[in-house]
């Protein structure tokens, strides 16, 4: 992969025209600038995910998948996350889809981080309460999920086989809605936990998502200082 390949992708901004930048093997210098940005919105996803299966009022269609498999498998939720997130990895090969530091991360650190969050939070009582652990969950997720993309060191599993199908000429948002009610509907088939979290996190998500990847979006580098594997998405 030759450094400095740079060019508008699936996740460019419509709206501003902007492209994010994404090196998948950052030099040094690169990596300790968008390190810190990737831990933090693994942590918020992970902790985001384990809020939302406290409150147990709806999960989001893939975690609604991992926790009906979970169910079924006796595992926990993390566990299923980490192994979905292997076997998906495995289709990128045909896809040829790219892989970088973040994918790597993401796909080993999620799952081990909503079982220990979901370990040392109690249960809660109370309706009110756990609306709250429901809400906290979205927010971080959403948060998590901007943070993680502005780090761009590589997409995640799930969305790597979305952006992979989609440059093949298929509408992104056509790609995103067959995956997530696929998985929607095979979490529906084995009892995972589907409510008002499920529609709230299916409307909330996108803009938080999208005002928190502007918050956080790194300003671009000289080339190079930069790293290889660089794409623009």
């Amino acid at each position: 992969m030759a450094a400095g390949r740079v060019s508008r992708g699936p996740l460019g901004s419509k709206r501003t025209g902007e492209t994010l930048e994404v090196i998948l093997f950052p030099r040094p210098r690169e990596l300790v600038r968008r390190m810190p940005r990737l831990l933090v919105g693994i942590t918020l996803l992970g902790a985001g995910v384990a809020l939302m299966l406290r409150a147990k009022l709806g999960l989001s269609p893939w975690d609604v998948l991992h926790q009906g498999l979970a169910d079924h498998l006796g595992l926990s939720v993390g566990v299923v996350i980490i192994g979905l997130g292997v076997l998906i990895l495995l289709t990128w090969i045909p896809l040829h889809q790219g892989f970088g530091v973040g994918t790597i991360i993401n796909t080993l650190v999620v799952g081990l981080i909503v079982n220990g969050v979901f370990d040392v939070l109690a249960a809660p009582h109370g309706l009110w309460l756990r609306s709250a652990l429901m809400v906290a969950g979205v927010l971080c997720v959403g948060v998590g999920t901007g943070c993680y993309i502005a780090a761009g060191l590589g997409p995640g599993p799930r969305d790597g086989v979305m952006t992979a199908i989609a440059a093949r000429g298929y509408p992104l948002w056509a790609v995103r809605t067959v995956m997530e009610a696929a998985a929607l509907v095979g979490g529906l088939a084995l009892g995972g936990n589907v409510g008002v979290g499920t529609l709230l996190f299916a409307v909330g998500i996108g803009p938080l998502a999208d005002v928190f990847l502007r918050l956080f979006r790194l300003p671009p580098l000289p080339e190079s200082e930069r790293g290889i594997g660089v794409t623009g998405e």
